[in-house]
């Protein structure tokens, strides 16, 4: 059954429709992802939704005495406001109630008023915002002006679920989260009984929490039952579809263009039903809207640095009281592609700020590497000149620009991001979030640099810009430096990852998010294994006994020492399996296989992690005898 549905949905602002005659309707207890280029409308569509904005033309159904709460990218919340004040704004209605009632208004309706009470839950809302604010781990008392990006994301949701909606929409909800909140926000969407509308980048986060993914393409929403895995798998074989079907009409459309143009005596037989399809088709044409070209990524790598970038060695730093850093050492080498994983404040900035020598260490030893060329990325860009035109913000008094050896015209540049000509002298006051990032790299790569430093580069950034620069770095010959949140993003792009393990440690490992996950639970697996067990409290004795004779230890028997000889080898081709199923799980194959294929593959997936815990268990057996 529908809660809420849009039908031949009509909405544009300027010459392009965001909405052409779209429809759409969301059923009690789904979870939609809503994705789509930038500039496509979702966020427009949402607002729509929550009754914000309304359609050019069309029909906007909700159920009766539906409840709907809209949750925007950038929330508005008091600064001088306490946290337990902005999120009771969810109970607004039960407060007013509430007051009302107990100023005990003769002339006052006060039976209805108790009824109302009773049937939203009003008597208890105090207990519902401290409940609200237990499960978010907010302190109630604190002021909202002092509070981070994350946190301020999560005073949002907090007062959005204490109204205990029908229906939750969200834009961009896991932009400034980290790893450990977005992985506490999918167990909350998850859990929540209502209808759930969001719109997001994050692949994985849409893997976990969406059960179906619509598209807004070209005015119209297409839904596509499953995760975004399923949805990408069947998306690749409708534009597949899509493109040969227009080459064929194209080319028939071509054939006719000829026929009518043929001489007089052609003409005096041409067929009144032939002409009439030829307009038809011409017509069809024109209202074609094609798909949109992708993005044209390519960066000016410039002169090579030296093989070593950096070398750490027992490097600490503190502010105050907090350790940032503790004895931290680690070598980058030229062609690195190193993240930096951990909570929101852990030090990430700080730490990157030593490695490539912008700020010195309290301790321990920093060494540079030689003939480094940084370009940043900000992710607050803070960098773009708001009221400068798009063209002088990439090439600031000349209409060319050159990449490597190849010299463009500023325009053709921006149009390999996706930026028209016409809007080369637009300010960039008048670009939105994903496209201010899109300008932010197509500054960045237009400048010759050895190291990229990508600080939260997927804000905002739709799913094809994402991948293609997924493409880019992974073919990028410098050394790149990536603070991210975005799991698959990590998982595509890195070599290694430093992760924040807490007390101002750090510890670099192999690969990417998965792998870090990986190899931290197979470790804290076999230290809980490895930890003697507590003994137990002697019992008294009347006198002292002698001493007992220490056994020298047991030598290996002929079977367990080629059992302990095959290990490494099983140990290798268990892990050559579990890399070809997670490149398995990650690509686009798998998901038009059926979902007995798909069980298949993730039910071996896991077994191969119990496999392994057993196998790496059995070693240590083996070795401490």
């Amino acid at each position: 059954m529908a809660v809420l549905s849009i039908s031949n949905a009509h909405l544009a602002f300027g010459h392009v429709p965001l909405l052409d005659g779209a429809s759409f309707s969301l059923e009690m207890g789904e979870r939609v992802g809503l994705i789509g280029r930038n500039g496509t409308g979702k966020s427009s569509l949402l607002k729509v939704l929550a009754q914000i904005e309304k359609l050019d033309d069309g029909l906007l159904q909700l159920q009766q005495g539906l409840t709907s709460v809209y949750v925007p990218q950038e929330p508005l919340l008091r600064p001088e406001a306490t946290i337990f004040d902005v999120v009771s704004e969810g109970v607004a209605e039960a407060k007013a109630l509430r007051e009302r009632y107990e100023i005990h208004d003769p002339n006052d309706d006060l039976e209805w008023v108790g009824e109302r009470i009773e049937h939203i839950g009003g008597w208890t809302w105090e207990q519902r915002v401290d409940e609200t604010l237990q499960r978010l781990g907010l302190d109630g008392s604190r002021l909202v002006g002092s509070l981070s990006g994350g946190l301020k994301k999560r005073v949002a949701l907090g007062r959005a679920l204490v109204a205990q909606p029908d229906v939750l929409l969200l834009d961009e909800p896991t932009n400034h989260l980290d790893l450990d909140a977005i992985t506490w926000l999918e167990g909350l969407l998850n859990d929540f009984k209502g209808s759930l509308l969001l719109i997001t980048h994050d692949r994985a986060f849409l893997d976990n929490v969406a059960n179906r993914i619509v598209e807004l393409d070209r005015g119209q929403l297409r839904g596509y039952p499953g995760n975004f895995a399923a949805f990408t798998a069947a998306k690749a074989y409708e534009l597949e579809n899509e493109a040969l079907f227009n080459a064929r009409f194209d080319k028939l459309l071509a054939q006719e263009e000829v026929w009518i143009r043929k001489g007089v005596e052609a003409r005096r037989t041409r067929s009144v039903a032939r002409i009439q399809r030829l307009e038809a088709m011409r017509l069809a044409h024109a209202a074609r809207r094609d798909v949109q070209g992708k993005a044209k990524l390519d960066i000016d790598t410039g002169a090579a640095s030296g093989k070593i970038v950096a070398e750490l060695e027992n490097v600490s730093k503190s502010y105050g009281d907090r350790v940032i850093v503790r004895d931290f050492t680690a070598t980058i080498l030229r062609g690195d592609k190193v993240g930096l994983v951990g909570s929101n404040g852990a030090g990430k900035t700080t730490l990157l700020k030593m490695i490539l020598g912008e700020l010195a260490p309290d301790s321990g030893e920093v060494r540079q590497g030689s003939r480094l060329t940084v370009a940043y990325f900000d992710q607050m860009r803070d960098t773009l000149n708001l009221d400068a035109t798009l063209a002088d913000t990439i090439s600031p008094g000349s209409e060319w620009i050159e990449i490597g050896t190849q010299k463009k015209h500023v325009k053709s540049y921006l149009g390999d991001f996706l930026f028209s000509p016409a809007r080369a002298n637009s300010p960039v006051k008048s670009l939105s979030g994903g496209e201010r990032n899109r300008l932010l790299l197509a500054r960045l790569f237009a400048r010759p640099a050895n190291v990229l430093v990508l600080d939260e580069p997927t804000n905002d950034l739709d799913i094809e810009t994402l991948e293609l620069l997924e493409e880019l770095l992974a073919d990028y010959d410098g050394t790149v430096f990536l603070v991210s949140h975005d799991r698959r993003f990590l998982d595509n792009v890195v070599t290694s990852t430093i992760v924040n393990e807490g007390d101002g440690r750090w510890r670099e490992y192999e690969g990417g998010v998965q792998d870090w996950l990986i190899q931290s639970k197979r470790a804290a697996a076999l230290a809980a294994k490895s930890a003697p067990a507590a003994a137990p409290a002697p019992a008294p004795v009347a006198a002292a006994a002698p001493a007992p004779v220490v056994a020298n230890k047991k030598k290996l028997s002929y079977k367990e020492q080629r059992e302990l000889d095959e290990l490494p080898a099983k140990v290798a081709a268990l892990e050559a399996e579990q890399k070809q199923l997670h490149a398995l799980l990650g690509g686009t194959e798998l998901y038009s296989q059926g979902a007995a294929r798909i069980a298949e593959v993730t039910d071996r997936a896991a077994q191969i992690d119990d496999e392994l815990l057993g196998l790496m268990e059995r070693w240590e057996v083996l070795e401490a005898k």
